[in-house]
C-alpha cells in the first residue's frame, strides 16, 4: 500500500461516574501543585465546583477560580486567564466546564510560556512550530458536558473580537495531561445545552466519517460514536438525570474529538463564523446546518452513506436515510429546522460565505467548499428547503 498518514490518539482518561474525586491524584500525577481552575461564570456557581474546591483544598492542593470566560470566549479571555495565572504564581490549568472553558483553559495554559501574539499560532500550516514547547503548561480537563470533545484535544476555537471570527490555536502539547470523564457532573445540564451539545458531538462524528482521506481507525471511532448518539441523546434530554445514557454521550463526545484529526468539513465551516457573528450555540448551529451540508454533500458520500445507514440499522439507506434519521433526531431533542431558530438571519451572508471559505476546517469537506457553495447551504439553512 503506498498510502502515508498520521495518527494520533487521546490523553489518558479517567471515565466513570464519581471519579471527580480522584482529582488531587489526578493533579499530582500531572505534577500540578498550584492549579488555577479556569472554568464559566455558570459551572462558577454551581455547589458541584464548591465541593470539588474543597476537597483540593483538603488535599492540600487548593486551586484558584478564573472564570472570565464567555460562551464563544474571546482573546481577551485567555488574555485576562494568563495574567491571573501569572499573578497567582501557578504551575498548572485545571480545565473545567463546557467546551468554551476547556478551550480557555487549554490556550491559557499555552500561552502563559509565549512571547508571540496568540494569532501566530493559529492551525495553519507548521505554525504551530513556531511556540516554545518547553514553556506551555501541563492541563488536567475536566468536561461537565458531552459535546465538543475538547478534553481530548489538541487545539482551542478562540474568537478574534476585532473581526469577530473564529479562530483555531494548535499545538501538539495542548492535549490534556489527564483528563476525568465523570458523567455526574453533566446531570444538571439543562435539555437545551443538553441536545446542543450532543448534536455537536454528532457534528464531529459524521464530518471526521465523511472526510476524505485514509484514516479507518477514526472512521471506526466515529461510527461508534453516532451509534451512541442515536441510541442515548434523546433519552437523555428526557430525563436529564439517566446516568447510563450520560456517559455514553460523554463518550460520544470524546470519540468524535478523537476522530475528527481526519478532518471536519462545512458544517463546522459555517458554525463558526455564524457563532462569532451571532453569538449562537456552537452545538445547535451544527446542529441546524448538519442536514443541509449533507444534502450539499451527496454525491461525494453516497456509499459511506449507504454503509453508514446500514451500521446504524435505519430503515431507509443511503444519504436519504442518515438525513431523515437527523431530521428526526433534531425535532426530538427540539432543534430548530432553520436558522431562523437561532434568530440568525440572511443580512451578513457575505460575511459568512467569505469566512466559511477560509476556515480551517473547510478544505476537509468531501465537496469543494468555496464562497459560492457556502452561501448555498447557507441559503438553503435559512429557508429550510432540503
Amino acid at each position: 500500500m503506498s498510502v502515508k498518514a498520521n495518527w494520533n490518539y487521546p490523553t489518558s482518561i479517567r471515565f466513570g461516574a464519581g471519579r471527580i474525586a480522584e482529582l488531587p491524584d489526578v493533579l499530582k500525577v500531572a505534577g500540578i501543585a498550584m492549579p488555577l481552575l479556569v472554568t464559566d461564570p455558570g459551572v462558577r456557581k454551581l455547589p458541584m465546583l464548591a465541593t470539588v474546591l474543597a476537597n483540593l483544598e483538603n488535599a492540600g492542593r487548593s486551586a484558584a477560580v478564573f472564570s472570565e470566560v464567555q460562551a464563544n470566549p474571546v482573546d481577551a479571555n485567555v488574555e485576562a486567564g494568563v495574567a491571573a495565572y501569572r499573578a497567582g504564581g501557578h504551575d498548572g490549568v485545571i480545565a473545567f466546564g463546557g467546551g468554551s472553558a476547556l478551550d480557555v483553559g487549554k490556550v491559557v495554559a499555552f500561552m502563559v510560556g509565549q512571547t508571540r501574539p496568540m494569532w501566530d499560532f493559529e492551525d495553519i500550516g507548521d505554525w504551530w512550530m513556531r511556540a516554545d514547547a518547553a514553556g506551555i503548561a501541563p492541563v488536567v480537563a475536566v468536561p461537565t458536558t458531552a459535546g465538543t470533545g475538547s478534553e481530548v484535544g489538541r487545539a482551542g476555537v478562540i474568537t478574534h473580537a476585532a473581526s469577530h471570527t473564529k479562530k483555531v490555536i494548535f499545538h501538539p502539547k495542548m492535549m490534556p495531561v489527564i483528563t476525568i470523564c465523570d458523567p455526574e457532573l453533566t446531570v444538571g445540564l439543562p435539555p437545551y445545552h443538553t441536545a446542543g451539545t450532543g448534536m455537536d458531538a454528532l457534528a464531529h462524528c459524521i464530518e471526521a466519517y465523511c472526510a476524505p482521506g485514509y484514516h479507518p481507525m477514526a472512521e471506526g471511532i466515529a461510527v461508534e460514536g453516532m451509534r451512541l448518539v442515536k441510541e442515548n441523546l434523546a433519552r437523555v434530554v428526557a430525563d436529564g438525570a439517566d446516568i447510563e445514557a450520560r456517559g455514553h454521550m460523554m463518550s460520544a463526545a470524546a470519540m468524535g474529538a478523537t476522530a475528527f484529526q481526519k478532518g471536519l468539513g462545512g458544517i463546522h465551516a459555517l458554525s463558526h463564523p455564524v457563532g462569532a457573528l451571532y453569538n449562537t450555540h456552537h452545538g445547535m448551529t451544527n446542529a441546524v446546518f448538519m442536514p443541509y451540508v449533507l444534502a450539499f454533500n451527496d454525491k461525494a458520500i453516497s456509499d459511506r452513506m449507504a454503509r453508514l445507514s446500514m451500521w446504524l440499522g435505519l430503515e431507509t439507506h443511503g444519504t436519504t436515510g442518515v438525513i431523515d434519521w437527523i431530521l428526526r433526531l433534531r425535532e426530538e431533542v427540539g432543534v430548530p429546522h432553520t436558522l431562523a431558530g437561532l434568530k440568525v438571519d440572511g443580512a451578513r451572508i457575505d460575511e459568512i460565505a467569505a469566512a466559511a471559505e477560509v476556515d480551517p476546517t473547510a478544505g476537509a469537506n468531501p465537496v469543494k467548499f468555496d464562497r459560492a457553495a457556502a452561501r448555498q447551504v447557507f441559503m438553503a439553512a435559512l429557508g429550510g428547503k432540503l
